[in-house]
Formats: structure tokens, C-alpha cells, sequence
């Protein structure tokens, strides 16, 4: 992880301690400039769109807040081609859980990188396979705090890791970025990583 002091070589179009974190784990040290846009969905927009637009609406508007090169970045937990967003209260993400009780559903992750190279992006399906969960879990679940502001409410970075069956493509984009994809869109837009800043 790069050292306090390490002068930022990036924006991130995020406050998410999440997306800084995984950053750090590759040797990027960032700038945080959390940017307000619309996140409404539009009607009938795929969630691929959805969440790639996001991304890159979030990159674009950090460019105008910052010199070096942006990332932005966006995911969505998707059932059935419905995007589950954040919980409003216990029972709507008791009935989330619930849904993807014992089933697969698709994490999206879209990461936008604006720079030297213009504007980059790409958007990474994960397939997630949950356990049964039963209906006591889901109310302990509920009552550790950690699902409140969680899409499609739970963790995979939590406790919610008990919950997970198996997973086919990025653990790191369920988290909230892709890091393989990412390395690629930083390295093209000149912005180093661990192997390449210690070269």
C-alpha cells in the first residue's frame, strides 16, 4: 500500500473508502473528489447502460474538479434484470435477501478513467451464487448495521461473505472495482501501479 505521503497519481470521482481502499492495495494514491450526479435510471436503460454511464458521467464531472487523470466508477446488483439499489428499511432489504436466497444474481461494475488517452471504460458482469439464507439470519443480518447502505443489501467484503456459495468472475468488482480491468485503463492513460512505479 503506497505511504501516506505518497503524492496522489489519480482522482477519485468517489467517496467510497471501499473503491480508495482497493486502489491503495495496487499501489495507486488517490485525491478523493466526490462528484453529485443524477443516479436515476432511465426508462427501460439496461443495467450494463446504466451503470457504464454512471461511470462515466462520475469521471467526466471529477475532470472538471481536477489535473490528473479521473476514475469514476459505479455497480449494481441485478436480479432478473431489476437493479436492487440501497434498502430503504428492514423489511425491504429483508425481502432483497430473501429474493436472492438460494439463487445467482449479476453484480455490474462500470470504471470510467478519464485522461491522457480520453475516456476509457468497461463494465464487468460477476455472477454471485448465495446459500439459503433463512429468516433469522437475515434479521441478525439486518441488525449488525452492515447492510443499510449496501446495493442489493449485503457485503460481500462483510459478514455477508458467510452468505456466498461461489462466484464466477471479479470478487474485486463485487467490492466495488475491478481491478484487473483497472490496472489495464490506468496503465493506458499513464497512470502507474505498484509494478510500474517501483520500475
Amino acid at each position: 500500500m503506497p505511504a501516506p505521503d505518497v503524492s496522489p497519481v489519480l482522482c477519485l470521482a468517489s467517496a467510497s473508502p471501499r473503491r480508495r481502499d482497493l486502489l491503495a492495495s495496487i499501489g495507486v494514491a488517490v485525491e478523493v473528489c466526490p462528484v453529485d450526479i443524477d443516479e436515476t435510471p432511465r426508462p427501460g436503460e439496461p443495467a450494463d447502460a446504466y451503470v457504464t454511464r454512471l461511470a462515466r458521467e462520475k469521471a467526466l464531472a471529477g475532470a472538471r474538479l481536477s489535473p490528473l487523470p479521473v476514475l469514476g466508477s459505479d455497480t449494481a446488483v441485478v436480479r432478473d434484470g431489476e437493479i436492487l439499489g440501497k434498502p430503504e428499511g428492514r423489511s425491504h432489504a429483508a425481502a432483497m435477501l430473501s429474493s436472492l436466497s438460494g439463487r445467482s444474481h449479476e453484480v455490474l461494475t462500470a470504471v470510467a478513467v478519464s485522461g491522457p488517452a480520453g475516456l476509457l471504460e468497461t463494465c464487468v458482469p460477476t455472477r454471485v451464487v448465495m446459500r439459503v439464507i433463512d429468516e433469522d439470519e437475515i434479521r441478525a443480518y439486518w441488525a449488525t448495521g452492515e447492510p443499510v447502505d449496501k446495493a442489493g443489501g449485503y457485503a460481500i467484503q462483510g459478514l455477508a461473505a458467510v452468505f456466498i456459495a461461489r462466484l464466477e468472475g471479479s470478487h474485486s468488482a463485487v467490492v466495488g472495482l475491478p481491478l484487473f480491468e483497472t490496472a489495464s485503463l490506468l496503465a493506458r492513460q499513464g497512470v502507474p501501479i505498484w509494478n510500474r512505479a517501483m520500475s
